[in-house]
């Protein structure tokens, strides 16, 4: 938003604060500053000037000399080529030496031999256009006889005889307040800011002297609660000319372009007030009816900017009876546009719906200053000053006569918001031992009415809801930097992690201890990642959550599995040439629920991946390390043979009694060919959750054993096929409270044991807590074990 200081000035006086104060002052009590601009501050010594003779030049056809009363004792001469000059013209001077736009410098100098002591200016050497000037040409010397309402004055500076002089200061306005979207509203603000009285008078409107109304003209329905209200008037005997000097001026400085005076009163308005404004030229609404509606699907559109738009359903319009004439908050229709020979306009003040304007002109591409402050939210109990003051504006200009009589349908008038004003808690609040009579002081320079205990919250003022709002508006006038610094006082409690947090972190932080890198990859897979680790057509696993709009098919389902992730992190780095990898990643994937209504399910696995100098038995390291370090004991491993993402001989589960920790071991060749792998790659998929619950939370101290242990060698022939896990698991149950090592330390294969067979050897370990153990005790804990070994395997000490 762009403020002139010059059209602020007519509402709070500030003149006195230069621009620096104002703008730190407006942003420390909540109004951003981006900046401030001094227009003219480019142009230097030029003035106003009128031609009193002019001769033509000895050498050379085009160019004249011009002799200048510039207000002063002596004429200047200045040599000009310009054809458009005659005696007795008020034309801008810039007298040597002068400054102009663009860094423009005039100096005295010769032409062909005469002296010219300055230069005569055209509007395009003032940074000015035919839309500021519409009297004036590109081509010639700027005129100024043909400026109405400019004082000419000879000798006056140019800025203040155009009126090109003025401060203007940039804000940045936050959503929450698009009532600053105005003049009148950062008026307001400013008036707060810098406890000066502010002046807002209502507009007065003199309608036409005569018995003709607004009901022989116009009727209006809304048919859609997507218009809050609609506010009609009618002006006729319409005169299309430029607006006043004054009046383009202050629109030149808050950036908007001059056309004509009926466009030009509503911009102004729009500005003025924060009320975006349209006009209709009347003949041509057929029926002489507004009708609010939805547009239909596939309606056609033309606007103002000569575009075609087809409209779907659900976008609001301003039709006739037999067309839309205006996307309601965006912007009108070719088909209603202000011409040269409008003699009869309908001026509408409304209030839309938000959200659908912001659908629409996003859905269409036509973002404008309307659309934006509509956006925003625009105050419904605006609609009538902001028309009536166009009403005047058009009675000043002498551009019409007001038709008596006003439209305004408002199906559901806003409800004035009542806060409770309790001075203890908001000091309370803010830290602070602000008086009650100061607060009320504050909220009503901000316009908030006070009765009792009760705050009436002004209808433009929609961000203010509750007891907070109303500390923010005090605290922020009264000064953030007048608050004193105090002590926190509060009942603190000390934050925590979960249990599964900590578990988390535990993992997370055990894994990396043993040299492998964590990585994140997304949730969102390909289906084909599937195919590359050789899952089956039929495995549940391929049932996934699909998205409805993916960027693409490599981004189009939610994991049911990490390993694909992990496996594709490995081949990049293969690919890259790194001679080994070890990573590993905590990640959640997604199950879907068998209630399509529900969320699915978002359990997490811990998945890592490794290869180069490592082996079965380092994966399996691993795991050991990882459990020993997240508290799972009593685990089992067995062999699986049937995972058909694994190699099916070098391929392990693991299990606590019954319940599944994970599988692990190489990657199978088919799908390590997949991946184009050259070295073996080995992998580990863990049930996070089921490592989560089946850990052993508090850790037990075992002192150091006193007695000495008894140890114990044995050989067994067994069929290949049997898991050596299992021959412990025997053993263990059988030694009871005695055994307490087990380590497995020769494997044999070869003719003495048979085919089909292989010899397994096993050192086992003695030991009582309390006693020294005899050898009778030992031998009897041994026997029990080889007729358990005999009794439920089957095997047999070697012989």
């Amino acid at each position: 938003m762009n403020l002139s200081r010059k059209w602020l000035n007519d509402f709070v006086d500030v003149c006195e604060v230069d621009n620096k104060a104002y703008c730190d002052r407006m942003t420390d009590t909540g109004s951003k500053v981006e900046g401030f601009t001094v227009l003219g501050s480019d142009i230097e010594n030029v003035v106003v000037g009128k031609i009193t003779k002019i001769s033509k030049h000895e050498n050379s056809d085009h160019l004249q000399i011009c002799m200048l009363d510039v207000g002063e004792e002596n004429e200047i001469q200045i040599v000009t080529g310009a054809q458009n000059v005659f005696e007795g013209a008020y034309v801008p001077v810039a007298k040597a030496p002068a400054k102009l736009p663009g860094g423009i410098v005039i100096k005295a100098g010769k032409l062909r031999g005469v002296e010219s002591n300055g230069m005569l200016c055209s509007i395009g050497e003032l940074n000015l256009t035919t839309h500021d000037m519409p009297m004036a040409i590109e081509d010639g010397i700027f005129i100024l006889n043909d400026v109405e309402g400019a004082v000419l004055t000879l000798g006056m500076d140019i800025k203040e005889a155009l009126m090109l002089g003025d401060d203007v200061v940039e804000f940045e306005i936050t959503p929450n307040r698009p009532d600053c979207l105005s003049v009148i509203g950062l008026a307001r603000e400013s008036s707060a800011s810098f406890a000066k009285p502010l002046s807002i008078k209502k507009p007065k409107v003199c309608e036409a002297d005569d018995k003709d109304s607004i009901d022989n003209y116009l009727k209006v329905d809304i048919a859609s609660p997507l218009c809050k209200r609609y506010t009609a008037r009618v002006v006729k005997n319409i005169k299309i000319e430029p607006s006043p000097l004054w009046l383009r001026m202050r629109l030149r400085a808050s950036g908007v372009r001059p056309i004509n005076n009926i466009v030009d009163i509503t911009n102004y308005v729009m500005l003025e007030y924060g009320q975006p404004m349209h006009a209709f030229d009347y003949k041509c609404l057929d029926g002489s009816h507004i009708i609010v509606r939805e547009a239909e699907e596939g309606e056609q559109f033309k606007s103002l900017d000569d575009i075609d738009h087809t409209l779907a359903s659900g976008m609001l319009v301003i039709s006739d009876e037999k067309k839309a004439v205006a996307l309601a908050g965006v912007m009108g229709g070719a088909n209603s546009e202000i011409t040269d020979e409008t003699k009869t306009v309908v001026f509408e003040s409304a209030s839309f719906d938000g959200t659908s304007v912001r659908v629409t002109s996003r859905a269409l591409g036509m973002r404008t200053e309307s659309s934006g402050r509509f956006e925003k939210g625009i105050d419904s109990e605006i609609t009538i000053p902001a028309i009536e003051r166009a009403c005047e504006l058009v009675e000043l200009l002498s551009a019409g006569d007001v038709v008596k009589g006003m439209i305004d349908v408002y199906p559901n008038p806003k409800k004035q918001h009542i806060i409770k004003l309790e001075a203890e808690r908001i000091n309370a609040f803010l830290g602070t031992k602000i008086e009650r009579a100061e607060m009320e002081s504050i909220l009503k320079s901000l316009c908030f009415e006070i009765k009792g205990d009760e705050i009436y919250v002004p209808s433009y003022r929609e961000d203010v809801l509750c007891m907070q709002d109303i500390a923010e508006e005090i605290a922020r006038i009264y000064g953030y930097n007048e608050i004193e610094t105090t002590n926190v006082v509060a009942s603190l409690t000390q934050g925590e992690r979960t249990p599964h947090q900590k578990y988390d972190n535990c993992v997370r932080d055990t894994l990396c201890a043993m040299g492998l890198y964590e990585i994140n990859t997304f949730s969102f897979i390909s289906p084909k990642y599937y195919d590359k680790i050789c899952m089956p057509k039929d495995d549940p696993r391929r049932n996934s959550v699909v998205i409805k709009n993916p960027l693409g098919e490599d981004t189009s389902v939610m994991r049911t599995t990490s390993l694909p992730s992990v496996l594709e992190v490995l081949n990049k780095n293969h690919n890259l040439k790194n001679e080994e990898a070890a990573i590993f990643e905590v990640s959640t994937i997604y199950i879907p629920n068998e209630d399509k209504t529900k969320l699915p399910r978002e359990p997490k696995q811990v998945v890592i991946g490794m290869y180069g100098k490592c082996d079965f038995y380092d994966m399996k390291g691993v795991i050991e390390g990882l459990f020993g370090a997240t508290g799972i004991k009593n685990y089992q491993i067995k062999a699986k043979r049937d995972n058909p993402s694994f190699h099916p001989g070098r391929c392990a589960e693991l299990y606590i009694n019954d319940t599944y920790l994970g599988v692990f071991g190489e990657i199978h060749p088919l799908a390590m060919a997949n991946y184009s792998f050259t070295k073996r790659v080995y992998a580990a998929e863990l049930d996070f959750e089921a490592m989560f619950e089946n850990r052993i939370e508090e850790a037990s101290y075992k002192a150091l054993p006193k007695f000495p242990a008894l140890t114990r060698d044995f050989s067994f022939v067994c069929e290949e096929a049997l898991e050596v896990g299992t021959i412990e698991a025997v053993m263990k149950k059988a030694g009871g409270n005695l055994l307490e090592a087990i380590k497995l330390f020769d494997i044999y294969r070869g003719a003495q044991v048979g085919e089909g067979k292989k010899s397994v050897s096993f050192s086992v370990s003695l030991r009582a807590s309390d006693r020294t153990l005899n050898d009778q005790e030992a031998d009897n804990a041994v026997k029990k074990i080889l007729k358990n070994l005999e009794r439920e395997l089957g095997i047999t000490l070697r012989q």
